[in-house]
This record gives C-alpha cells, structure tokens and sequence, in this order.
C-alpha cells in the first residue's frame, strides 16, 4: 500500500505572504525613506532640515505672536533655532497616549509623531507654511540628538531625544541649559514665552554634514522682506560672523533690493496689499529696469514657490491686460497693431508677489507650486486695479513701461527672424560646427560635450578624448555678454551659433531639451582671470537661455589642476596651494620610504657578504653601499636638492589648458576615473540673478562695489 506523503510546510523562495507587510512605527519610516520627506539627503536635503525647523517660528511670526527668530550654526555642525513666539504647548495631550497608556506630553507628540500639529484648521494658526504636521518631526527622526527648550507660562521645559525616540521625559529646568548667547532673543522684546530647537544631523543619514551659512542667510533675509518688522539673524559659531535683517519696507524693500544693479525706469515700485473675504492676504510690488532679464519670485505663506502656481498666473494675465490697455488708451498701440505679449511687458520687470491664505495646496511636501486656483483671481484683481491706476496718474512713467514693452516687442519679431533663418538652416540639413570633434556613439546619455578654451587646448583636448563618448568644441576668445544684449544679436554671434548647433536643443521658442545631442556639457576653461571671465560669460548664456539643462543637472565645470609635481618616478597633479602642499609632503615622504628600503637592501647584503670581516670592514662596506645609493638617488630623482640630505620634487604649476599635453589633460581633466567635476546647480535663483547681474551687466557701480567686497576672496593671477 502507497504512502501518500504531504509536500514539507516550507516557505517557497519568492513567496509574498501576509507576513510580508511591515508595518514601521513611530519615525521608522522617515529613516527608512527620507527622500519622502526631504527630497535627498544630500546637502540640499541637508539644509532643508534647517528650513523646516524655522518656518515653524516663521509660523509664529506670520500670527503675530513672534517678531524675532535666530539661528545658530555650531561649531560641531550642530544647529539651533529660537524664536520669542507662544512656545509649543506642553501638559497631557487628550489623545494620544505612550506604551504604557498614559497620556503623552503634546511636546512629545509634536516632536515624535507624523502629521501631529497646531495647523490642520484649528484656531491656533490663522495662516501657516507647515500644514502637513510632519517637518519637524521628520527633523527629529534624522537628527542623532534633538533638545527642545519651550518658554511658557512662566516656566521652562525640556525634552531631548536620540534619532527621533525620546532620550528623557518631558521635565521642568530653573534655567536654560542650550549653549545660546546669555541674552536671550525674547528678553529684548520683554516676552518670556519662546521654543529653542537644537538638532544635529545623523551622520548615519546624511554622507556630508557641511553647513553653507549663504544658504541659510539668504532664507533669513527673503523671510525678513516678507514679513514687515520681523528680526532676523544668523550667527555663525565657526567663525564668528553674524548677520541680521530688520526691513520695514517689505517686498518693496525686497524689489529695491533686486534692482540694485540696475538702472530703473521709475523710481517708486509700483506696490498693493489687499485682503479677501477677511483671510487672504495679496501683497505685490513691481518696478522696471534697464535690463532684458525678467526676475519674479512667489511666495505662499512665506514659502519660495519656485515653480509658480495660480499667483504667478494672475499676476502676469494682470500685468499683460492692464499694459495692453493703457497701450491702447494712450495711442501707443495702433488699432491694427497686435498686442504686446506676456513675454514683452516683462522684459525687464523684477517683482515679487507675496500671498498668505488659511488652506495653501502645495504640490508635495517640497511646496514648490501653489494649487489654489482662486487665487488667480485675487491676485489678478488686485494687480490690475494698482497698476492701472499707477499708470494713470504717473504717465511719464508710464510712457517709459509701454515703450520699453514695444521695444522688446521688435526685439522680439527681429529675434523670431534671426531663430527661423538659423532653424531653416538646420532642417535643409545645416551642417555641425566644422570646428566641433563630435563623438562616435550615437545615444545622447553616454555622450559628452567639452567646451574648450582655445584652439591650442582644443587641439590637446582632440588628440587626448575618447572618441566614442567625448566630444570638444574649442571656442575662439571671449563669447559675447548675452546679459546686455537680445536675442537678436546673440543669435548673430558665430561663438554662440556653433554652440547652439552642437548641442542641439535650438533656442527660444524652439528650444526642445529632447533635440539634446549630449547628456553632459561641461566647460573646460583655463585656471586664470581669463579663464575665469570665460566661464561666467558661458555660465551667463547657459543660465539665461538653457536653464532647464541646469535644472536637470547636465552642466559641468572641469577643473584643471593647477600643480604637475614630480619626484622620481612618482609624479601628483594638485588643484590648489593646499593639495600642492599635502602632495610635496606625500610624494617626500614616498621617496624617503624608497632610500630607506634600498639602503636597508644594501646593508643587509653588506652584511651578508662581510660575515668573515670585521665589524669595522662590516661598517666600511654598509657606508659605502649608502653613498652608492644616494648618489644613484641624486641621478635619478627628478627635483632639487632640500639642504638636508633629501630631495624636493619639482613642480610646474599649469596657468592654460595649452601647456598640457594630451596625455596630461587626459589624465587630469577628461578621463573619468581621474578628472574632477564641479555640477552647476539651481540652489538659489535670486542669488544667481544678482551674481549674473552684477558681474556681467551694465551697472558698473554695482559690479565694482562687489569686487572690492570680494576683493580679500580673490586669487591673485601673477
């Protein structure tokens, strides 16, 4: 009789069960998938840590409840943000309760749990930029060590946590105990309520913890143009430094500050605050320059909406309406004349739009754009009836605005004409620029583009590439400063053509990123003034006019070394007096580790051999197998005598791409193994328009007051 066997209780490789459903507690999945909540963890998400931790206080501020904020940056990379607002809510919270049953503190709910806060609609925020409940939480979860000092009601309490689970219970201290300055923020404006937060990043999370006090100085300084009376300051425990920002102006102060290095059409910025239905706050200011550059920023309840959202589209369907109708009222518009377009009544226009509303819909936790398509309206309304009536009652002004929109209205028809003679070209089979070295291989993503200095460097760079990847395009002298010139007389530059043709892309209107022949540009310029000038004007046409490679992080900066240093045969390229330096004590080093192995070599075979000798003949011998080999070492080590029985290398130091020959720029600066690259990002657009304004603009007020601010920064060319 056949047994019949049952099939072993085993789990198949590949089996998905419900066993296989995790569930994370608490913060779990903050560390598990940070990019959730942060974007990266890279520096970007590094810094937007500190951002979520200050625009709680900036919350506070937009309520009325806090007029100063300041941040601390460590010495240990630890940072520290305290405002003199209301404090978070301590006591039992009515809800919530911990293992044990018993009732968390709301501190420790706030700091512990997603999607817990004050802004989901109840009566403690009338507007706010924190509405998901998660930043400060998300900052606890990722910081190694948090402490949180809250002032209220005549006490202080504090709790501590490691890696986002508490490290102590929530407790009353007689005094503060964060290393902050003895006067504390809200004693100067007699309160003595606030919250200090002190987070250090985790290392385990984050690969770099550098801090870059620019970034967090520019927040400060934006957060204090939107919010009227609201003090600011950053102080910086590494160095000593210490800013601070107070503007009773607002966003006109912010406008004024934008156009500093320009020319403006009319003095006064054409300005509006007005509410809606008693909740929403609009708050525009605008005013024309003298440049072709358009610069608007947006703001939702303190929030940089770099991609714009429905506050954006009013004001510019505002702004095109309102010009288009004075334009016409006044004459300057012909009846059978087209109107002027959106593109042609903001050339030259710098503005900032500022609106504070009770249930902002941000796209994702990131709020880079704003949803709420009722605000086009309120926007649109309120900048129609302000600029119109500054139009009205300002017509010399107003005169200026229309004519400078007509300008860039030919401007514009002439620049269409310039792109559709140079895209005709391209479709009737318009060859690549004869001086372009293109690259074999034909998928654009393996493909690089060197933008090269010279036709001597281009020449190397040609000779020394890998053909089937690499591609060079050398550049005769400087390219035209496409921030003081149309579109027109940029398209006339051969420079500029060749370079819009390599890459593929088209310009303006026909710009297509799809059309990119390469997925990496990357600029090769010499390690001099020149070199330096070079790359800010192509930085100025790639920012300008193809900023989505920018934004998609295609663009590059290779850096050529500034040092060959050699020694023997041991040869090191530096690309600065500081790798120079460590590279001479290295390659020292490297050499006296060599002659101590050869003269070891040649006393243990002096030994070996004089066994029968005397220890004097012994000694005789080992003395002159040393000598031997320090004179072989003096024949062969390439350098110079150091005084001290040792050799220095020699050292080239490398001011042009030219001085290299193909092997070396292969080896330093397009082999990928070996070369260094510096990514060109979009961290900050305001701070990369004023650098583009002020050096490369028509204003030479401005730029020579930034030169002689920047002058102790500067390395000197000899």
């Amino acid at each position: 009789m056949a047994v019949r066997k049952e099939p072993p209780k085993t789990t198949k490789r590949g089996s998905y069960g419900a066993s296989d459903i995790q569930v994370l507690e608490g913060l779990e999945a903050v560390r598990r998938r940070p990019g959730m909540y942060i974007g990266t963890t890279d520096l970007r998400g590094l810094h937007h840590l500190v951002r979520e931790v200050l625009d709680n206080s900036i919350d506070e501020a937009m309520n009325g409840t806090c007029d100063r904020i300041d941040v601390w940056i460590g010495e240990s990379n630890e940072i520290t943000v305290a405002d003199n607002g209301r404090g978070i809510p301590v006591g039992p919270h009515p809800t919530q309760k911990d293992p044990r049953g018993r009732p968390m503190d709301a501190l420790e709910v706030v700091m512990t749990i997603l999607h817990a806060g004050g802004k989901f609609g109840g009566t403690g925020y009338k507007v706010s930029g924190g509405l998901h409940g998660v930043g400060v939480s998300v900052v606890n979860a990722l910081a190694s060590s948090t402490v949180v000092e809250v002032h209220r009601d005549g006490k202080i309490y504090t709790q501590s946590f490691e890696r986002g689970k508490p490290a102590s219970a929530v407790r009353t201290i007689p005094k503060p105990q964060l290393p902050i300055p003895p006067v504390l923020p809200w004693k100067e404006s007699g309160r003595a309520t606030g919250t200090v937060t002190r987070f250090a990043p985790d290392k385990e999370m984050f690969p770099v913890i550098e801090w870059d006090a620019g970034v967090i100085t520019q927040w400060l300084r934006e957060t204090a143009y939107l919010n009227k009376s609201l003090w600011l300051a950053l102080h910086d425990e590494r160095t000593g430094a210490e800013e601070n920002y107070y503007f009773d102006g607002g966003v006109i102060s912010f406008v004024r500050h934008l156009n500093r290095s320009h020319q403006t059409l009319h003095p006064k910025p054409v300005y509006v605050e007005r509410t809606f239905d008693n909740a929403t706050v609009v708050e525009v200011a605008l005013q024309y320059n003298d440049s072709f550059a358009e610069k608007v920023y947006t703001f939702a309840n303190n929030i940089n909406t770099i991609d714009g959202g429905a506050h954006l589209t009013g004001f510019r369907t505002a702004l095109t309406r309102t010009i288009n109708a004075y334009a016409r009222k006044s004459g300057a518009l012909k009846e059978s004349d087209p109107n002027l377009t959106s593109d042609d009544v903001r050339e030259g226009l710098t503005a900032v739009i500022s609106v504070k509303i009770r249930e902002p819909q941000f796209e994702g936790q990131t709020k880079t754009r704003l949803g709420n398509a009722e605000i086009a309206g309120q926007v649109a309304a309120a900048v129609n009836d302000a600029l119109g009536a500054y139009l009205e009652e300002n017509p010399p002004d107003a005169k200026r605005i229309v004519e400078k929109s007509l300008t860039a209205f030919r401007a514009r028809e002439a620049a269409r004409k310039a792109r559709d003679v140079f895209r005709k070209g391209a479709l009737d089979g318009f060859s690549l620029p004869g001086k372009l070295a293109d690259c074999s291989e034909r998928d654009p993503e393996k493909c690089e583009l060197f933008i090269v200095e010279g036709p001597s460097a281009g020449g190397s760079a040609k000779a020394g590439r890998d053909r089937r990847t690499q591609a060079i395009l050398p550049l005769k002298g400087k390219i035209l400063n496409v921030e003081k010139a149309r579109a027109d007389k940029m398209l006339g530059n051969e420079e500029i053509k060749a370079l819009i043709t390599a890459l593929g892309t088209g310009i303006g209107d026909y710009f297509d990123v799809k059309k990119l022949r390469y997925g990496q540009t990357i600029l090769l310029c010499d390690a001099d003034v020149d070199g330096s000038h070079i790359r800010t004007l192509l930085l100025t046409l790639l920012y300008r006019h193809f900023r989505p490679l920018i934004e998609d992080g295609r663009i590059y900066i290779g850096q050529p070394p500034l040092y060959r240093l050699q020694l023997g045969k041991e040869v090191r390229w530096a690309y600065s007096d500081h790798e120079r330096d460590k590279a001479i004590k290295e390659l020292k080093s490297v050499a006296k580790t060599k002659r101590d192995d050869r003269k070891k070599a040649a006393g243990d075979k002096a030994e070996a051999d004089g066994d029968k000798a005397t220890s004097r003949a012994r000694r005789r011998a080992a003395e002159e197998a040393e000598d031997q080999v320090e004179t072989a070492s003096t024949n062969t080590d390439e350098g110079t005598d150091d005084g001290k029985g040792g050799r220095e290398p020699a050292i080239a130091r490398y001011k042009g791409l030219g001085e290299m020959n193909a092997e070396q720029l292969w080896d330093t600066t397009l082999n990928p193994a070996t070369r260094t690259l510096k990514r060109v990002t979009l961290e900050d657009a305001e701070l990369a328009d004023l650098v583009f304004d002020e050096l490369m603009g028509s204003e030479v007020e401005g730029r020579k007051k930034w030169i002689m601010a920047n002058a102790d920064k500067a390395a000197l060319d000899i």
